[in-house]
């Protein structure tokens, strides 16, 4: 990582350390999440290709399945900040293309052996902004956030488990899709839980094929207290998407989101599928694990 530190919204960056700071309190990122800002950031208003990002985040020694990691990274990136991928603040996804850093950013770098050098830049979109009007507008749309992140700071979260969706068409090729489902549900479900649950979608016990699935198991070696298991089927002329959440560890059915696309189209609508599977579980979650069955998640 660079050397420079970065002030953004009620954000601090400082490159060098992987350290972010919201209004000076320690917000959770892991190493490569935090490279991935470090990189997006360094580039506010340009795109950064997903090529760049993997070569940012992993060298070339590093064997690892990039297009999921780099999905989760976005994911966790996001859902540090309480962004929403659909109308960002911060992390702008640019299709087939890459990510932009889209917020108002300073730019604080340290000189050598002497005083530091601020340089502010400042773009949205790469178009000038009323600063003052924007930093207010921000902060008052995260401070309930804050607030409830930090009251809630003493509990548990709750831990959701996404398990690659099964492709249970004649049709290798749909596993394409299957997997892009899996990694877009798990990003989504990251950017929406803004701190109150946690999601696991990269684990190797999730990659299991169907017939040596336990879910038991998922929820003994992850601490999952909820799964999401999908199903990718051939209707016809059209894809059916299943995903179903499952409260662990008594397997209780909470909820199903169907979605039937023409085969031709479903490609072009993974996002928004992700989407919807993420708007109908995430408050179920919250609700579910609040309250009476708090205690019980807790292990009380």
């Amino acid at each position: 990582m660079g050397r420079a530190r970065y002030r953004f919204a009620e954000f601090d960056f400082d490159a060098a350390k992987g350290e972010l700071r919201r209004d000076g309190v320690v917000v959770r990122l892991q190493a490569q999440p935090a490279q991935a800002l470090a990189s997006l950031i360094a580039k506010a208003g340009e795109v950064v290709t997903r090529e760049e990002l993997q070569r940012a985040i992993w060298s070339d020694a590093t064997h690892v399945d990039f297009e999921r990691g780099l999905n989760f990274c976005i994911g966790q990136l996001r859902a540090a900040l309480e962004d929403d991928a659909d109308t960002p603040r911060y992390v702008r996804t640019v299709p087939r293309r890459g990510y932009q850093f889209i917020a108002a950013v300073e730019t604080e770098a340290a000189a050598a052996g002497d005083s530091k050098e601020k340089i502010s830049t400042w773009r949205w979109s790469g178009r000038p902004l009323a600063l003052a009007g924007v930093a207010v507008a921000i902060a008052l749309g995260f401070g309930a956030g804050y607030w409830l992140r930090v009251r809630a700071g003493g509990r548990r979260a709750a831990v959701v488990a996404v398990v690659r969706f099964d492709n249970e068409t004649a049709d290798a090729g749909t596993t394409l899709l299957s997997d892009g489902l899996t990694d877009s549900v798990v990003e989504r479900l990251t950017a929406a839980s803004r701190g109150r649950y946690d999601v696991i979608g990269n684990a190797a016990i999730l990659r299991m094929p169907r017939e040596r699935r336990d879910l038991q198991a998922i929820a003994a070696s992850l601490g999952a207290n909820y799964v999401v298991l999908g199903q990718v089927q051939s209707n016809g002329t059209q894809t059916r998407i299943l995903a179903h959440l499952i409260r662990l560890p008594d397997q209780q059915h909470l909820w199903v989101v169907r979605v039937d696309r023409e085969a031709a189209d479903v490609l072009a609508v993974e996002a928004e599928i992700a989407q919807k599977v993420a708007a109908e579980f995430a408050w179920r979650v919250e609700r579910d694990s609040t309250g009476p069955r708090l205690a019980e998640l807790q292990g009380h």
